[in-house]
């Protein structure tokens, strides 16, 4: 009786509608986003180095659209995926809802050092309730719980593994502090709220408070601004091109490119980078410092 009475504690902690959101403080952090086309001087300079950009990179990285219309490649699912209840050093800040929660051990580790600074400033009461999820146990909770609660398998972002839920033990997660220093903190750690209340007709699924997924800096930081989620994100660096953002005294260059074939990009010897794709038919190249 006990557990079932602490398992409806924690479904009735994945809540029901979240509050507008709204854009961030700017007195947090110093932030800037430069939207006019640039060129980087370095660049002219010869000390350069060229990538090659092959057309499965756009099925990879943290930025990938997944959703109704935009499927995950098995191939390209993080390979770093663990039961986090067999490492235990990866569980500080928070507990896990049972000992078969799968987590991409890097994002984790990510949402570990976010919550052990959340627990600096208050009592806290961290669970993940869901992270990553196979195919086939994808498509067992869709059977289960039919089209209007869950997606298909290969649909759903808990099967690329760069997602996961979080609850509480204290209330519903849109009333509870947990949820609200999420939705306040969570972008300066490269994480964004994917699935807002005033979304909804965007993204094709309601309101959950609990559903975070991680995209990294500086595209959290941008989201949250400009109250993005990735469907708009995308859209937006699609349109734009090339743009630039100061987050917190560090410069990042990102820009966007259609995938061509023979495809590659050039970037200053003394920088670092990653690339992600879409998941549609672009690839996304941010530099940083």
């Amino acid at each position: 009786m006990k557990k079932w009475g602490f398992l409806l504690l924690i479904i009735l902690c994945l809540g029901v509608a979240a509050e507008k959101m709204v854009p961030f403080f700017q007195d947090e952090l110093d932030f800037e986003i430069t939207e006019e086309d640039y060129t980087d001087s370095r660049l002219n300079s010869g000390d350069i180095r060229k990538v090659r950009i092959s057309e499965k990179l756009i099925h990879q990285g943290n930025l990938l659209l997944v959703n109704h219309h935009h499927a995950v490649d098995p191939e390209n699912i993080k390979s770093d995926i663990v039961n986090v209840a067999k490492h235990n050093e990866l569980i500080k800040g928070y507990s896990i809802f049972d000992n078969k929660t799968y987590l991409s051990e890097e994002i984790a580790r990510k949402f570990s050092e976010m919550v052990l600074d959340a627990n600096k400033e208050g009592e806290f009461n961290f669970f993940i309730t869901s992270g990553f999820r196979d195919f086939d146990k994808q498509n067992e909770l869709y059977h289960q719980m039919g089209s209007s609660r869950a997606l298909p398998a290969g649909y759903s972002e808990h099967n690329l593994g760069l997602s996961l839920d979080v609850g509480t033990t204290q209330m519903i997660m849109e009333k509870a502090p947990e949820g609200k220093w999420i939705k306040k903190n969570a972008w300066k750690y490269g994480f964004v709220l994917r699935y807002p209340e005033d979304k909804t007709d965007i993204t094709g699924i309601q309101n959950e408070p609990w559903h975070i997924r991680y995209v990294g800096l500086p595209h959290s930081a941008i989201m949250k601004e400009k109250n993005f989620v990735l469907e708009e994100y995308l859209d937006y660096l699609k349109e734009k091109k090339k743009i630039s953002a100061n987050v917190d005294g560090n410069k990042f260059s990102v820009s966007y490119s259609p995938f061509t074939e023979n495809m590659s990009i050039t970037i200053p010897k003394n920088c670092k980078y990653e690339i992600s794709g879409d998941n549609r038919d672009g690839v996304i190249v941010t530099v940083y410092e």
